[in-house]
């Protein structure tokens, strides 16, 4: 299979931010308590968990609720300051212990992956049987206005585009993927937040800061002209004055058998 991501450059990008997220604290946390509020859905013990790319926020809620987390990254400094035991990750090949975890969260992370059946088949070995996956990731819609205002806007500048905003899975085919890591009663279910920024550059460096840079295999690896931040930006729909943007986020929960 060929590459879809860099992994190198993944790996860059979350380890300058792991030094940026501070700013980003209240939207972190907001977004962690939306996925983890499946657990008040279950009446199940978890006892051990693995927090995969949580970014600080992720384990020590998890701690909070009395679970020994393990902490992975393919950040090291990412890992460090995620606030489980460290565990790092090398390649698309995790190398985590079979059978170990109750529980899995992998939260926003697993959309920068090129093999994505492969990584859920790898968590599902990491849990022990009946244990439980929650995971979320961006869906098909996140970031679309500025997808397409980047590719207008870099073809009326250029002649030519690259990709600068990642593919997405849609909704409709996250429970099938979960079928294909061999979980169980696979769900799949939508939260779709908007952001609004008074200053349009602020998207761009909330992006940068959450470590969200784009990592695509096939972008062009050249700075982008000066105008084309500017001219994308001022195409993108705004309201009361302030620039809109989508976050279409796929919350994901399947069992281990």
């Amino acid at each position: 299979m060929d590459p879809i991501f860099d992994f190198d450059a993944v790996r860059r990008h979350r380890g300058r931010a792991a030094q940026r997220l501070a700013p980003l604290a209240p939207v972190l946390t907001d977004l962690a308590s939306r996925v983890l509020d499946r657990l008040d859905d279950t009446n199940r013990h978890f006892a051990t968990a693995l927090d995969f790319g949580g970014r600080g926020v992720i384990a020590p809620a998890l701690q909070a609720r009395g679970m020994t987390v393990d902490s992975a990254d393919v950040s090291p400094a990412m890992a460090a300051i995620a606030g489980g035991t460290p565990i790092m990750i090398d390649s698309e090949n995790f190398g985590l212990e079979a059978e170990k975890y109750d529980l899995v969260v992998a939260h926003l992370s697993l959309h920068w992956f090129t093999d994505l059946p492969g990584a859920l088949i790898q968590l599902r070995r990491a849990l022990k049987p009946e244990g439980l996956l929650l995971a979320s990731l961006p869906a098909f819609g996140t970031l679309q206005e500025l997808r397409e205002a980047l590719l207008d806007a870099e073809e009326n500048l250029t002649g030519g585009v690259s990709p600068r905003v990642s593919p997405f899975p849609e909704l409709s085919d996250c429970a099938g993927l979960l079928q294909r890591g061999g979980f169980s009663l696979p769900v799949a279910d939508l939260e779709e937040i908007e952001f609004l920024y008074a200053n349009p550059l602020a998207l761009l460096h909330e992006l940068r800061d959450a470590g969200e840079t784009n990592a695509l295999a096939a972008r062009r690896k050249i700075f982008a002209p000066a105008a084309l931040f500017a001219a994308a930006l001022g195409r993108l729909p705004t309201r009361d004055g302030r620039l809109v943007a989508r976050l279409r986020m796929a919350v994901l929960t399947g069992w281990a058998s």
